[in-house]
């Protein structure tokens, strides 16, 4: 069965960092993009950041850009969403999702998703 799991989200301190995780099984990451997405509060969702099979990785959003760095580690099957200088406007439930081979930012090019986690951001 094709699974992806979440872990990592939690409350925070402005300027604090977590680390998502989405451990994926019954699919090999060789084959799919991984991608993360938010939605905060009374707003669409919206991608973050991708991981592709070929290793190319990026931010959709530029408010994320420096703070926000998105890996991989192949032995454990597994994608990272590491986020530092976190702000009270990453608020969001994070969730990430997968799709063949190519990265996209856009919600509708992901089928298969895992349950979502909340992070929050707040003094």
């Amino acid at each position: 069965q094709v699974q992806l799991v979440e872990s990592g989200g939690g409350l925070v301190q402005p300027g604090g960092s977590l680390r998502l995780s989405c451990a994926a099984s019954g699919f090999t990451l060789g084959n799919y993009a991984i991608g993360w997405f938010r939605q905060a509060p009374g707003k669409e969702r919206e991608g973050v950041s991708c991981f592709s099979p070929s290793g190319y990785a990026r931010n959709y959003i530029d408010s994320v850009e420096g703070r926000f760095i998105i890996s991989r580690d192949n032995a454990k099957n597994t994608v990272y969403l590491q986020m530092d200088s976190l702000k009270p406007e990453d608020t969001a439930v994070y969730s990430c999702a997968r799709r063949l081979y190519l990265c996209s930012g856009v919600v509708s090019d992901y089928a298969d998703w895992a349950q979502g986690t909340q992070v929050t951001v707040s003094s």
